[in-house]
This record gives structure tokens, sequence and C-alpha cells, in this order.
């Protein structure tokens, strides 16, 4: 069975994380593949969107506990070897690489989404949870630290107090919590609907303007104003005048669909 499934229709990649018999647990080989889906997708053009979600009743129920007794696994080795010419490690790719991926991520989140399913959902751009959803950084409950790139892809969304007491105490959060933390976009009744709907919409868009935005926030909100505005003029000067931007104008103005190229 594939760890992972992909299927692209309409410009926008279904990715489904797929061991729903564990809750879509994070084994190694779902480790290598979340990576290599994220590298697929990067290379083809024609992708504009990406919807994540976990095949089942839950997006992922966190790691593997069976990988802790892997004695041919050499975990040091594994943490301390970036996977070029990301910055990430093997594992903190199987979430960052969602957002090092230059179109918009959607995630849908139901069920439980503990642990590694939490940081896997944090690489993400947006996470839509359903009511009955539960959230948890669990890491600390077995002993360890959450390392899967949530140091990068939390920092601007909860204080560092909030992230310190969820992950000291690994509670478990419901969904309405997990947005008022900041943890979630929004709650809504069904979380594939609404992401593929926001998904559908940005894949109707330039997409030369949408991969820019994603550009955008995640690095000028990293960077001094001096550079963040330097970064602003850098990307519209690529895409001003260019066939995608003069398409959305002509198509608006003459309330056609537009045709844009990948």
């Amino acid at each position: 069975m594939d760890r992972v499934r992909i299927k692209i229709e309409a410009h926008v990649a279904d990715v489904v994380l797929n061991r729903p018999d564990k809750m879509n647990a994070v084994d190694m080989e779902m480790f290598v593949a979340l990576g290599a889906a994220a590298d697929r997708l990067a290379a083809d053009k024609s992708v504009r969107a990406v919807v994540l979600r976990g095949a089942g009743e839950s997006f992922c129920a966190g790691i593997d506990l069976n990988l802790f007794a892997d004695t041919d696994l050499d975990f040091r080795a594994a943490l301390s070897a970036p996977v070029e010419p990301s910055p990430a490690n093997l594992f903190q790719r199987a979430a960052y690489a969602w957002r090092e991926l230059p179109v918009p991520v959607i995630c849908a989140i139901e069920g439980v989404c503990y642990g590694a399913g939490l940081q896997i959902a944090m690489g993400a751009d947006i996470r839509y949870a359903s009511p009955t959803a539960r959230l948890s950084i669990m890491e600390s409950h077995w002993g360890i630290i959450p390392d899967m790139g949530i140091s990068a892809t939390l920092r601007h969304l909860v204080s560092p107090d909030r992230v310190k007491e969820l992950s000291w105490s690994a509670r478990v959060l419901d969904s309405t919590e997990a947005k008022v933390l900041g943890l979630i976009t929004d709650v809504v009744d069904d979380p594939l609907e609404a992401s593929r709907k926001l998904a559908a919409e940005c894949a109707a868009k330039s997409p030369d303007a949408i991969r820019a935005i994603k550009t955008l926030v995640n690095q000028a909100w990293q960077s001094t104003e001096a550079d963040a505005l330097a970064l602003e003029a850098r990307l519209q000067g690529g895409i001003i005048g260019g066939r995608n931007q003069q398409e959305a104008m002509q198509a608006n103005l003459a309330r056609r669909k537009p045709d844009f190229v990948d």
C-alpha cells in the first residue's frame, strides 16, 4: 500500500496520508513518502494548489511507536543530515516540505491530529478542522521534543509561552480552542469540502500571483521592514506586465474565464 496517495485534477493535487488502519501513524516509509510527494508536486508546474488530508476518520495519530524499537535506525545520523537542498532533515521534511512547496497547501483535519500529525498539518498554509477534531503537541508524552519543523512553522502563529505550555503538558485541544490559540485557521463542518473550495479558488487565479503571495508572506514576516519592502517590489516586478497578469486583467474586463499558463 502506498503510504501517500496523490491525485491531480483541475490543477489541484489531492494528497492523502494512507494508513487508515493505523490512523495514519507515521512510520519510516511515510516519512520518506511525504517528502517525495512534495518533491514530485514541486516539479509539476501544472499543480496550482494542494489539499492535504488523511485517509479514514483521522488526519494522523502521530509517530508510529514501532520506530523507537527499530534497532537498525540511526536516529542521530538522520537528525543531523539535511535533505539537500532543503535545510530540513528527513523527519522535518515530512512537515516542512509543504511550507517549501511554492503553491498553496490546504490541510483538512478530521479526528485526531497528534504529535507528528500536528506538525505535518502546521507545514500547510491553511488548516481547516472539523468541530470534533482533536489536536495535541504530544511529543513530551513520549519523552521527546517536537522536532518536525515546528520551530519554523509555529513561531508566528502562537506565542512562545503558549507553545511551551502546550508542549510541556501535551494536552489535547478541541478544535475551538485550537482556533483561538492559532493552531488552525478555522473550524468548519466539512474540512475537506472547505479545503477543496479554497484550492479551486487558488487554482483559478494567476499561478504567478498565487505563488508570489506565498513567497511574500513566508519570507517577509521574518525579514526586516526594509527587506520586506524590497521583496514586495521584486516579486511585483517579476509579475506585472507578464502574460498571466495581462490575462487576468483582460479576462476580468471581458467577464470571461481566464486562460493562464503554468
